[in-house]
């Protein structure tokens, strides 16, 4: 199995790196820079408070539609998710016409639609230009709330906290918004699976008719349409909305901490370490600041070419990316951070090169050079951006919103063009706050912690806090717990054995034959599993439908297949194979030491190490494998590739994980396996 998974993993990242490989030795040509003029749209307001942008565009005959509610937010307290579900529900058929033939209707068509509580977007061809924005206004302005829907969109949500609790990547998102903004702000407020079920269908109705209102809503007609045609659709459909303000109850102050320093939170099943280093900025689109922060940012680490990802990346290869963000709100103060996924074993040097590199851009002069390619490259993306039409609709209401100019973005080049390396170290030193810097690092304690404890910047140590993955402050983590007398790596193998069926029914599996599927970039990535007890395996990878791997053991000799290239296996992976294929390889074990006892999401899990390269957790509580680190030499560098094991159920009286989460570097795959047959579907000429 081992060798399986990792000769996947590396298939993987093979085919991912092969399709990322461009020539940046070469500058392209730059050719005359374009205005962007967004032109004077056609603009009035309803009755009931909506206002109504046009802008005429004749080129291709299509129109969209753009509705954006401006409202203030607020936190949802007990009933945090209900504007999720409300999103959810929206769009699912109207009072007048169910989902299903709504849905026809659109494809149909050939257009697009969606809708939520904070507005929403339609496109099609010009010919349809009266039934998308009818069918449109029905879906916004008459959603049908069923129990039902209510249900489904509460089961997903749940579904979808619960996968997050073991994901080092959706607590570090919770936890750092919590710490920056609060658990009461809007911002820092999480959902939680009670919060979801506190949920009632009157509370979706109650809370759509109170936030579901015009007062601060705008649309944005634009395409080939005429300002006739577009006044007397608007009018037509979306008189009938009721006026009425959404309510705004205050916001709690957003705070910078007190002084630098590092939270932590221990993800015992992290493969890295999620960094980010945060501080509060005040800043809005209608400052003069904007411009200049907006290329600062670009320099630091909102780019490829940025201070950051080319000192983690490029340099020291810390990381597959860092980058940083500096977000604006009118309505409160935003966190600036800069951040990226980081091995383990450089935890702590990422921190201070990451430090290092936002001290640079405060003290030193940006060169020339690299401020003229920035702001180049920063323009390349806006003036390309320009030609999307959900991008000019939201410029339009951003003027409306956001207290702009008129002229905002038809100056918004020249602006950019103006700013100087003056500018950037001012801008610096304004936004980003090393004093006073939160460094949020979700990982695993018992690799990271000893040499983050030795940090130091600027002649001085970083304290230490330590949160748990609710963002609530805990104590530091026993790493040094005590194996309990009497247990060895003998008997936690054999609790395995027992918790998983026992060995009597485990010896009479002569075969498994497993089928799992993970997504990788909105395509289906299948696999096919099939061991036996003499040492076989066959393991095929399909994507697209199509095989794009095997890889084949008969128990004696095996080969590897990937782009039609045949590699025969070598004597060390013959070795390894018939240490490792057969489907029940603990069963054999007697050479497993324990190595201690370290803490899991929820509990412990004992450590052994079953080979010098692979260690295995087991559950303290359970006695059931939560996971396999796998270490090989690939190209001269050691690869740790992490297999978690979960979702057991029982087939045929024995349990088996449902869910295989294979981890290397930045890449993770969830593989769900959706059928196992025990001693079934298996052929000799499978191993051939």
């Amino acid at each position: 199995m081992k060798k399986n998974i990792i000769f996947i993993v590396a298939f993987l990242w093979v085919a991912i790196s092969a399709q990322a490989q461009i020539d940046r030795s070469k500058m392209p040509k730059s050719g005359p820079t374009p205005t962007i003029n967004l032109g004077e749209p056609f603009t009035f307001e309803m009755g009931n408070g909506l206002t109504v942008l046009v802008v005429e565009n004749n080129k291709l005959p299509r129109v969209s539609i753009s509705l954006s509610l401006d409202n203030p937010p607020n936190a949802e307290g007990k009933k945090a998710g209900i504007s999720a579900v409300v999103s959810g529900m929206m769009g699912k058929g109207t009072k007048k016409i169910n989902k299903d033939v709504f849905n026809e209707e659109v494809d149909f068509i050939g257009a697009s639609l969606t809708v939520g509580i904070n507005g929403g977007f339609a496109q099609s061809l010009s010919k349809y230009t009266d039934r998308i924005v009818e069918l449109f206004a029905d879906a916004a302005l008459n959603p049908n709330f069923t129990q039902e829907e209510l249900d489904l969109e509460k089961k997903k949500l749940i579904e979808g906290i619960k996968t997050g609790e073991n994901s080092a990547e959706a607590v570090a998102d919770r936890v750092r918004s919590t710490l920056a903004y609060g658990k009461n702000h809007p911002e820092g407020e999480y959902i939680t699976e009670e919060t979801v079920n506190n949920i009632t269908l009157q509370d979706v109705e109650t809370y759509y008719r109170t936030n579901f209102v015009p007062a601060y809503a705008y649309i944005v007609l634009s395409g080939n349409i005429t300002t006739d045609n577009a006044k007397k659709l608007i009018e037509k459909h979306f008189t009938p909305w009721t006026a009425g303000k959404a309510p705004s109850f205050g916001l709690p102050d957003v705070k910078d901490a007190q002084y630098r320093q590092i939270n932590f939170v221990d993800m015992p099943n992290a493969v890295q370490t999620e960094m980010a280093i945060m501080n509060i900025a005040n800043l809005k689109m209608a400052d003069t600041d904007h411009h200049a922060a907006l290329v600062t940012n670009y320099i630091l680490g909102g780019s490829f070419g940025s201070y950051i990802n080319m000192n983690l990346r490029e340099e020291h290869g810390y990381t597959y990316g860092g980058r940083s963000s500096l977000p604006r709100n009118k309505y409160h103060n935003s966190a600036f951070r800069a951040a990226a996924k980081v091995r383990n074993a450089v935890t702590d040097s990422a921190v201070v090169e990451t430090l290092k590199e936002i001290k640079r851009i405060r003290i030193e002069d940006v060169d020339d050079e690299v401020l003229k390619n920035a702001k180049a490259k920063f323009l390349g993306e806006f003036i390309l951006a320009s030609e999307n039409d959900r991008t000019i609709a939201a410029r339009s209401i951003n003027i409306k919103t956001q207290n702009l100019p008129k002229d905002f973005y038809e100056t918004f080049i020249a602006k950019i063009n103006s700013v100087s390396k003056a500018d950037v170290k001012r801008v610096a030193n304004t936004y980003f706050n090393l004093d006073k810097a939160r460094i949020v690092l979700v990982g695993k304690g018992s690799e990271v912690l000893e040499n983050l404890e030795k940090i130091t910047f600027d002649g001085k140590k970083i304290p230490i806090l330590y949160f748990d993955k609710y963002g609530n402050k805990t104590e530091k983590a026993d790493y040094n717990a005590a194996i309990p007398e009497g247990i060895t790596a003998q008997s936690i193998l054999n609790n395995y054995i027992t918790a998983i069926g026992g060995k009597d029914k485990l010896e009479n599996v002569q075969s498994t034959f497993t089928k799992a599927a993970a997504s990788m970039g909105g395509a289906t990535l299948d696999m096919s599993l099939k061991v036996t007890s003499k040492n076989q395996t066959n393991t095929d990878i399909l994507f697209g439908g199509n095989s794009v791997s095997k890889n084949v053991f008969d128990g004696n000799t095996g080969y590897k297949m990937a782009q039609g290239q045949k590699i025969v296996y070598t004597a060390q992976e013959i070795a390894d194979a018939k240490k490792e294929i057969f489907p029940f390889p603990e069963i054999k074990n007697n050479s497993a030491s324990i190595e201690g006892i370290e803490p899991l999401a929820s509990g412990k899990a004992y450590k052994l190490k079953i080979s010098d390269t692979k260690t295995t957790y087991f559950d303290v509580d359970s006695g059931l494998k939560i996971k396999d680190v796998l270490i090989q030499e690939q190209g001269g560098q050691k690869i740790t590739t992490t297999i978690s094991y979960g979702d057991y159920r029982e087939v045929d009286g024995i349990k088996f994980p449902f869910m295989l989460s294979i981890s290397a570097g930045p890449q993770k795959f969830d593989f769900k396996v959706s059928e196992i047959k025990i001693n079934e579907g298996i052929t000799a000429e499978d191993f051939k």
